[in-house]
């Protein structure tokens, strides 16, 4: 009775407390059909089942409001997705509804409906906040009738895909989420590009990749029309167009996100969960100037490593908002749309080493400045771009109609903004003034402006008048020595090779000798070495920081001769996974080469590192090399033979992205030579020097694709191929690759003893972690690559198209065991893995010495 009399009065506060605890234990990640989310009630949120993701209202203004998708582990919650970016609602009345009918509805406090799904359903449905930071619209039989991934505004989240119908749009700024001007989309091509389109919807321009190099030079392919892309959560990114990349924290499982900032760069974010903030750990443009539209029309973008980004006026203009400086500048004192009908009235400003890109009126190919003022001045013309083309071997001359997308100091040409000559001498004074404005000494010494008078120093003037004489003899005989020993040391370089000297060097940046010792200090971090040369770590005086590679002179010209093949070379070629060379310096006897710096080294620094290098690193650095490769064969406007693939020369970047590097030992090639090459001397390195080396066959591409086979195989089993048999003269024998010879027996052993060969062949640092199935492609292609008949070898391209098609075919589908043979995947090998070709396109070389 006692019991029963407590529980009674216990009662009143059960129910009282029921609310509550139905509150707090209730799904708040789900919206039934009939509620609402408010902007009065803060609480009124969804909650993703983990706690990392929310749905309601955010703040965008004044008694503005939009519904968004928040990140809540940051320290500020980080806004991934908005429904109404462009139409915040007003007033804390306004709700988010999900009505009986089955649409999801947007008001503001006045009723008026601002956004919607657009949906219906006879029967019930919720709004549900998944995990994955998805806001899906179910029916009870749990059929998705719309959700947030579909309709991405700047970010994307693991698992969330860009399609033909999905792009990334970036806000205008940090604080302003309404549409910005750069998108991130597929183009009618296929490819995967960054767009700018301004305040001035006449002006648009795709800036990423690089609008003047064709897709196939970046590595994309226009041949799959799905037009998909995605990342996961380890932070590694594909896309049907062949774009790949990764996070440098690649490999671990994060909160991540992908999104087109308000500046236009492309940005990997890691959560850093132990400073509960977001990390950059990969972005499209490491120099935010070479972002299209960043600074505005008439104005300069400049990048300082301690500042950042900072934009500026071209002379004689002003900035147009001070709010935004994608308004660009506007002209001072005149008007332009006058001054380029008055040619009488114009002048000129010269700015050094500053490009405006694109927009380009009139092209005109060698030509000399003064006609390409004269070509302005009788046109709609604002500026000319004055540049030498290293490839033609002149001057071209570019009219500019529009000044976008300028930027400096970097640029190897010039460019002269068209001014009125009533500002024009004002302009170049203030220029000048920063350099000319020498302060007053009263200490100076004046120098005496008197004429002496006839018959006074007669004496004076006998002993000038010898002196002079004297003077004049003496540098006479002086020319005339250095013209001899100038005649004769120009004798061991023909005229062919000066010309290429002077052609190949014209585009790249010129560096003092005491420019790069300061940058290296001294040339103190060592960070590579070979037989031709040693590499320093430097920082140049715009704070980027590069490879510094000083040439050794061994005292018979090697090094020049090395210099020369080198920047001659490197001078023709532009793709992703080769190296960029930046500079030079050709001072007395030093010869210096300037790179790009590759964080992670070369790739043989990594196979000797244990644990360095997982499986899909190792498979995406063999396609990547393989795509280099094929470019310096069949792509570039000359053909180009590497002769020395070796792991010390691909280099990775912070992504783990392969370049092919030192051109030392390579070849150019017209592509209208005769099929048929000779070579001076053997060239290579011992282990990876293919047959037609030993035996004087003709040097074809095939020696770079053979090397490259034992690359891919040292690759996948960490071991190097340092068991090569050479003879007591230094020449390779028949039995020319242990390596090979190992992977090929444990292939055979297993086809007896019914064993797996991969993991047996497979590097004991992946423990065991890596794809079958690709370890077996990658194997087989590598074999085929070091047949001894070169004949029987694929050529670059191919070996391309045979790991990427297996990618590609991959790419999208949903994981599986893979079978013991992929024979029926891949049609390129028939039953005992070897490549099929009918139409060998094999590419031969002819060398002069």
């Amino acid at each position: 009775m006692d019991i029963c009399i407590f529980f009674l009065l216990l009662l009143p506060s059960l129910f009282q407390a029921l609310p509550y605890s139905l509150s707090a234990t209730s799904d708040n990640h789900i919206l039934e059909q009939g509620s609402s989310l408010s902007v009065e009630k803060q609480n009124d949120v969804l909650v993703s089942p983990n706690g990392v993701f929310s749905a309601g209202f955010s703040p965008v203004g004044d008694n503005a409001f939009c519904f968004s998708i928040r990140f809540m582990k940051s320290s500020v919650p980080t806004i991934v997705w908005m429904a109404n970016r462009n139409q915040p609602v007003n007033g804390k009345a306004s709700k988010l509804s999900l009505l009986r009918n089955g649409n999801l509805i947007l008001l503001d406090a006045g009723r008026i409906p601002l956004w919607s799904t657009e949906t219906t359903s006879p029967i019930s449905v919720y709004l549900q906040l998944h995990d994955s930071g998805n806001l899906v619209l179910h029916n009870i039989k749990n059929e998705s009738l719309w959700e947030s991934f579909d309709s991405p505004t700047d970010t994307l989240l693991p698992g969330q895909k860009i399609t033909k119908d999905a792009s990334l749009l970036s806000s205008k700024s940090q604080t302003n989420y309404s549409s910005g001007y750069y998108t991130l989309y597929f183009d009618n091509d296929n490819v995967i590009r960054l767009l700018f389109q301004g305040p001035d919807p006449e002006i648009s321009s795709v800036y990423w990749p690089e609008p003047n190099v064709r897709p196939f030079e970046a590595g994309r392919t226009t041949y799959n029309n799905s037009k998909t892309a995605m990342f996961n959560s380890t932070g590694y990114f594909q896309s049907s167009d062949d774009l790949v990349f990764s996070a440098s924290d690649c490999g671990m499982v994060l909160h991540r996100r992908l999104t087109v900032d308000p500046d236009g760069n492309l940005r990997f974010y890691s959560f850093d969960e132990k400073n509960m903030e977001w990390v950059v750990t990969w972005q499209a443009f490491p120099q935010p100037c070479r972002i299209h539209g960043i600074c505005g029309p008439n104005s300069l973008c400049k990048y300082d490593h301690a500042l950042g980004r900072r934009c500026s006026c071209l002379p004689g203009f002003k900035m147009k908002s001070n709010l935004d400086w994608s308004y660009g500048c506007e002209p001072v004192g005149f008007n332009y749309n006058s001054l380029v009908n008055n040619s009488q009235e114009s002048g000129f400003v010269h700015l050094a080493s500053t490009e405006f890109y694109g927009y380009d009126k009139d092209f005109i190919q060698n030509t000399t400045l003064q006609k390409c003022k004269e070509k302005c001045l009788s046109s709609q013309c604002k500026a000319i771009q004055f540049k030498y083309s290293a490839d033609d071997g002149y001057y071209n001359c570019y009219t500019k109609p529009q000044l976008l997308n300028g930027h400096q100091p970097y640029f190897q040409g010039d460019i002269y903004v068209r001014m009125p000559k009533s500002v024009l001498s004002s302009i170049k004074k203030s220029m000048k003034e920063l350099w000319l404005n020498c302060p007053q000494d009263s200490n100076a010494l004046l120098l005496n402006r008197t004429y002496e008078k006839e018959g006074q120093n007669r004496l004076l003037k006998f002993v000038l008048w010898f002196a002079v004489s004297l003077g004049g003899v003496e540098f006479i005989c002086i020319s005339l020595v250095f013209c001899f020993l100038f005649w004769n040391s120009s004798e061991d370089l023909d005229k062919d090779t000066q010309e290429y000297m002077l052609a190949a060097t014209t585009r790249f940046q010129k560096f003092s000798y005491d420019e790069l010792k300061k940058a290296t200090r001294g040339f103190h971090e060592e960070i590579g070495r070979g037989a031709g040369g040693i590499v320093y770590k430097g920082i140049l005086p715009d704070d980027r920081v590069a490879a510094i590679k000083r040439l050794i002179n061994d005292g018979h010209g090697g090094e020049a001769h090395e210099f020369h093949t080198e920047v001659s070379t490197i001078g023709r070629l532009n793709h992703m996974n080769l190296i960029e060379m930046w500079g030079y310096c050709a001072e007395g006897k030093h010869r210096i080469l300037v790179y790009e710096y590759m964080e992670n080294g070369s790739l043989a620094s990594k196979l000797s590192n244990s644990n360095a290098l997982d499986w899909e690193k190792r498979f995406g650095i063999a396609l990547g090399t393989a795509k280099g490769l094929a470019y310096l064969h069949e792509e570039c406007l000359e053909w180009v033979l590497h002769c020395d693939v070796k792991p010390q020369n691909i280099l990775l970047d912070s992504n783990y992205r392969p370049k092919v590097a030192d051109f030392g030992l390579s070849k150019l090639q017209d592509r209208g030579m005769p099929n048929n090459s000779s070579f001076s001397s053997i060239r290579g390195t011992r282990g990876y020097m293919a047959p037609e080396w030993v035996y004087n066959l003709p040097i074809t591409s095939k020696v770079d694709v053979y090397s490259y086979g034992i690359v891919a195989l040292e690759i996948v089993t960490g071991k190097k191929p340092a068991g090569s048999q050479f003879s007591e003269s230094g020449m390779m024998t028949e039995n020319h690759g242990r390596l090979v010879k190992w992977v090929k027996e444990k292939m055979i052993g297993a086809d007896t003893s019914q064993t797996d060969w991969t993991e047996e062949v497979a590097d004991s640092t992946m423990s065991g972690k890596f794809d079958k199935a690709k370890l077996e492609v990658l194997v087989k292609v590598a074999l085929q690559c070091v047949e001894e008949d070169k004949e029987a070898r694929p050529t670059m391209r191919q070996v391309v198209e045979m790991l990427q098609g297996y990618e590609e075919e991959k790419i999208f589908d949903t994981p599986k065991v893979p079978d013991a043979s992929c024979e029926s995947e891949l049609p390129y090998f028939d039953s005992i893995g070897k490549f099929t070709d009918e139409e060998n396109n094999s590419r031969t070389f002819l060398m002069g010495h």
